[in-house]
């Protein structure tokens, strides 16, 4: 009887635990909503008594994030050796981090014209297949990061289409924001799905505002 207890408890505060850490990196990374987070281990009480967490697995989908309303289709993160510094704060040995962004998402982002399909054309451009009226063409863009947390979708043959049809596609810029303290981008890449961005930082810093 006292084991299922301690079992018990065991499991209730991971619980407890996992649901705050969620609301921490809502917060800290910006999401609409509040990521699924399991933290591996057993016993976990005594990972909860030392305030350090050896791997804190962080994941969402369907998700929006910044002022411009930037969807994230999906977002897996992994944070190795997580130590709680405060109420609401925490500090990371490592950490690391891919999310998705797909065509239809980055073409929201851009306000890229209605009649312009996005695909994939290698690891760093995309197709544009344009069809508007009697034009019925495609282009090409190169998908560069121009800053820490920037990344600029610019046209660089545009086939034969007049630049006009192409609108924003011709050169925009989508940030990414909320980036916890520490942490940058590592990549960028172009999938069959979309814009796939992988990023990590050592000594994270993450907070949960108020």
């Amino acid at each position: 009887m006292i084991i299922l207890v301690l079992v018990a408890a065991d499991r209730g505060a991971l619980v407890l635990t996992e649901n705050a850490m969620a609301s921490q990196f809502q917060s800290s990374i910006g999401l609409s909503g509040k990521p699924h987070v399991s933290i591996p281990g057993v016993p976990f009480l005594t990972q909860l008594a030392a305030r350090d967490f050896n791997t804190v697995n962080v994941s969402a989908t369907n998700e929006t994030t910044g002022e411009g309303a930037l969807d994230i289709a999906s977002l897996t993160a992994t944070a190795h050796g997580m130590h709680i510094r405060g109420f609401n704060s925490a500090e990371i040995d490592q950490f690391t981090a891919t999310a998705l962004i797909t065509f239809t998402a980055l073409a929201n982002a851009g306000g890229i014209p209605q009649g312009i399909t996005l695909s994939q054309d290698g690891s760093n451009k995309i197709t544009a297949t344009v069809n508007i009226g009697p034009i019925s063409d495609s282009a090409t863009a190169q998908v560069t990061q121009t800053g820490p947390n920037q990344v600029t979708i610019k046209v660089i043959d545009a086939g034969g289409i007049p630049t006009e049809v192409l609108g924003s596609l011709m050169n925009f810029t989508i940030t990414i924001p909320k980036l916890p303290d520490g942490v940058a981008i590592q990549s960028i890449s172009i999938t069959q799905r979309g814009l796939m961005i992988t990023a990590s930082g050592s000594h994270v810093n993450v907070s949960q505002n108020s």
